[in-house]
């Protein structure tokens, strides 16, 4: 998905595209954004007391030519939520355009328990992967 964002950009040729794309995985089910709020109190029933994974997709293009793609990965543990806490969260509206139904550094942050892996990453751009593939296309 990242290689097809960065395909639709339209780029003088000294610029260079970045595209970058996240989903949530849990168990063998991808969470992408919710479509409404019953789809939010879904993914976020299913998320809560337990891991899953957020992956980001990177895909740096430079005159048709990819400089650098890369796929960064974080495990991140939530911790219970009642039925009660879910519906707030939602009717918040903070989880409507977010991969999984939260975002980490928002509201949601008070049940994440744990994460192994760059923090950016869930956030939705992992900086350090970024940087690393610039450095990298730049020589």
């Amino acid at each position: 998905m990242a290689e097809e964002k960065a395909r639709a950009v339209k780029a003088t040729d000294s610029e260079i595209v970045l595209a970058a794309d996240t989903t949530v995985v849990l168990g063998d089910a991808i969470l992408a954004k919710p479509e409404d709020a019953a789809d939010a109190v879904r993914m976020l029933t299913s998320l809560a007391g337990h891991r899953h994974e957020v992956l980001t997709g990177i895909y740096l293009l430079q005159q048709g030519k990819c400089l650098g793609k890369e796929v960064a990965s974080t495990a991140v543990w939530f911790g219970p939520m009642t039925a009660a806490e879910i519906n707030a969260y939602v009717a918040s509206g903070e989880p409507m355009d977010k991969a999984g139904a939260y975002a980490i550094q928002g509201i949601a942050s008070r049940w994440i328990t744990r994460i192994e892996g760059e923090y950016s990453n869930v956030v939705g751009l992992p900086v350090s992967l970024v940087y690393g593939l610039l450095k990298t296309a730049n020589r």
